[in-house]
């Protein structure tokens, strides 16, 4: 293999090890202003896209440790990568393809679990990492809250009962 092609290939094998997660789309179709706005888009959600060539991309995924992708591989590819959230990446394509209908997810790696289109689909259709720490807080917070509000019930019926006595007797 070539000096460039080894380069590339490192590349790849880096930002792979480097990221849980990828996402490969097809982006036939697509022209340099849409591809730019998605950039951005990821970007702002800590991911990024870059187009992949095929085979040195196979040779870095297996060299990476993901599972054989040798029909997978076919078409003008990119790659999806990045260190946060692969909800919040998979949310972006989704409205992404929403807007300009020229961008197909073909699948996914999340820990080296193989995610096809649909599940990547679901994972996008997830409420965002924060707004589910909040729920997973209101739910742990809610019996405490009632069991405050139960102790505090008979106290506080006494406490009006014996003002409307005073009142009544005034």
């Amino acid at each position: 293999m070539r000096t460039e092609k080894q380069n590339i290939s490192q590349e790849y094998i880096a930002r792979l090890n480097a990221s849980p997660f990828f996402i490969v789309v097809d982006y036939t179709g697509l022209k340099v202003g849409p591809i730019t706005e998605l950039r951005k888009r990821l970007v702002k959600v800590g991911a990024e896209i870059h187009v992949v060539k095929n085979s040195l991309f196979r040779l870095a995924a297996k060299e990476a440790g993901v599972a054989e992708l040798n029909g997978a591989l076919t078409g003008q590819l990119a790659v999806i990568t990045g260190k946060k959230d692969v909800s919040a990446a998979a949310k972006v394509v989704k409205n992404f393809n929403a807007e300009f209908d020229k961008l197909k997810i073909k699948f996914g790696y999340l820990n080296n679990n193989r995610l096809e289109s649909p599940d990547l689909l679901a994972l996008a259709d997830l409420p965002s990492i924060e707004v589910l720490r909040s729920k997973l807080l209101g739910l742990l917070k809610a019996p405490s809250t009632k069991l405050v509000v139960l102790l505090n019930t008979p106290a506080s019926q006494l406490a009006r009962v014996l003002q409307a006595r005073v009142d009544k007797g005034a």
